[in-house]
């Protein structure tokens, strides 16, 4: 199984015949195998990763750090189940350190990120704190290389 899980990690395109091969088990038991696994919410999604720097798409990802406060029942479990209901919310991580939610924000424009974060996120009952910082550039995203090294286009300078 964590060979199974390990290679569709890095390559999820695989069909089910490569990954038997590579196993050294039978397509069925490949196929059974990822079945149970998606079941077990083990696999949880397959995704494309996409760099939308090249595309003319535009995008903003933002990072929002969100300090609250954890229900005396149920922790920091509502909060974040209510914040990851957002469809502008991909991802969100519960922290340790000085704030409590990490959470992963995709919006057509700064503004119309900033708007979410001012008129649904920090108003949620038990948020204390927000801290929103946009990235400029993704360099590598879930163990992909986004930019490749470029060559050195300054020239020489003679003197």
């Amino acid at each position: 199984m964590d060979r199974l899980l390990k290679i569709l990690e890095d390559h999820a395109r695989y069909t089910t015949a490569d990954l038997a091969g590579m196993l050294n088990i039978s397509e069925n038991e490949v196929k059974a195998e990822m079945e149970r696994l998606e079941q077990e919410n083990i696999i949880c999604g397959y995704k494309a990763i996409i760099d939308w720097d090249k595309v003319s798409d535009d995008r903003v990802t933002a990072l929002i750090e969100i300090k609250v406060t954890p229900q005396k029942a149920a922790g920091f479990e509502e909060i974040a189940e209510t914040v990851t209901a957002c469809p502008e919310v991909e991802s969100v991580y519960l922290m340790s350190g000085g704030y409590d939610l990490c959470v992963t924000v995709k919006g057509h424009t700064f503004k119309e990120v900033a708007m979410f974060v001012a008129k649904r996120l920090a108003p949620m009952d038990n948020v204390i704190s927000t801290a929103t910082h946009f990235v400029l550039r993704k360099y590598k995203e879930v163990g992909t290389i986004l930019v490749h090294k470029r060559e050195d286009d300054r020239g020489t300078l003679s003197l």
